[in-house]
């Protein structure tokens, strides 16, 4: 394969640059598990296999990144035909994962040289058609916005690739003000770590998730709580502002207040327990609440009625969704 990644065109840390590289990677990572005898030489299949593998971190960087862009500039057929592509290799990677669990070597051979086809099939046709296309569709800007949320998905190479343009340090997300040019947001909407959300949008996220959330700050007051539709534990605007220790039963309240002492102290961050109530299984979570130089600000607890999620098994699949 000639990918010619050393083009004016295609600096080093443009993230076509890089998945030429994975690219590379890709071919040699095919080429050596092919040489191996996994009957022979199970460890050293199963290790390449595995890095092999880690091809899913290039196609979420395409399916999170890349073709989202794509889509804004109208050419959506990446994200129908190629994301499919994906599903199909990463449905034979289940498969052959399994054969290995099994020692089914003679499976294991035949799903290799299917996956090889496969991968070797996209390869062709992302250098043949995505990148090109991708190339003259996108402006520059997109392609440094782009690099900036790749570190957030991670490579397949071992090394993290430059920037680009390489002078651009690595934001976070959660430090990251910039407001976004390509999304309208409201002009009371603020910025949170991933994100950007009105007053009015945040509440709704709340009621609409299926938990029940309460927030007791660093000084042991409830600050907040979600008001959903259907509540695990009754609530009221009553206690906002109560003390913690007055917002449980007398024979339960003694624990709370070890474990929010132990959050205080940094032993625990997380403590978690099950009872049932009303016939039905409720699980309950504490969280420690820390900021970014690990101080303590609070506790979240979160309960969830989990007696339908108790019995889960098998799948369903997001087709199934009716």
């Amino acid at each position: 394969m000639d990918t010619d990644i050393q083009t004016p065109k295609i600096t080093e840390g443009h993230p076509i640059h890089t998945y030429f590289l994975e690219a590379d990677l890709i071919n040699g990572l095919l080429n050596e598990l092919n040489a191996i005898d996994v009957r022979e030489e199970f460890q050293k299949f199963y290790n390449v296999f595995n890095h092999l593998a880690t091809v899913e971190k290039r196609f979420e960087r395409k399916e999170n990144q890349l073709f989202p862009y794509l889509e804004k500039k109208g050419w959506t057929g990446p994200s129908q035909g190629m994301w499919s592509f994906h599903d199909t290799i990463r449905e034979i990677f289940r498969i052959i994962r399994t054969n290995l669990d099994d020692k089914d070597f003679t499976s294991v051979q035949h799903n290799t040289g299917m996956l090889t086809q496969n991968l070797q099939r996209l390869l062709d046709v992302e250098e043949s058609k995505l990148f090109p296309n991708s190339m003259d569709l996108l402006t520059d800007e997109d392609w440094q916005t782009m690099r900036k949320g790749e570190d957030e998905i991670g490579w397949m190479l071992k090394e993290t690739p430059k920037n680009y343009p390489a002078e651009q340090a690595y934001i976070h997300p959660s430090e990251d003000i910039t407001r976004r040019t390509d999304v309208v947001f409201s002009e009371t909407a603020s910025h949170f770590d991933e994100g950007m959300m009105t007053v009015e949008q945040v509440n709704l996220l709340f009621r609409t998730l299926p938990i029940d959330i309460t927030y007791v700050d660093e000084n042991d007051k409830v600050i907040f709580y979600n008001r959903g539709e259907e509540r695990v534990f009754p609530r009221s605007p009553g206690v906002i502002g109560r003390e913690v220790r007055f917002c449980h039963p007398p024979k339960s309240v003694d624990t709370v207040l070890q474990i929010v002492e132990a959050f205080r102290s940094g032993k625990q961050n997380e403590a978690s327990f099950w009872i049932t109530y009303k016939e039905r299984l409720i699980y309950i979570r504490y969280f420690a609440v820390r900021d970014a130089q690990k101080e303590y600000k609070g506790v979240v607890e979160m309960s969830q009625d989990i007696t339908e999620l108790k019995h889960i098994d098998g799948q369903k699949r997001l087709l199934e969704w009716k």
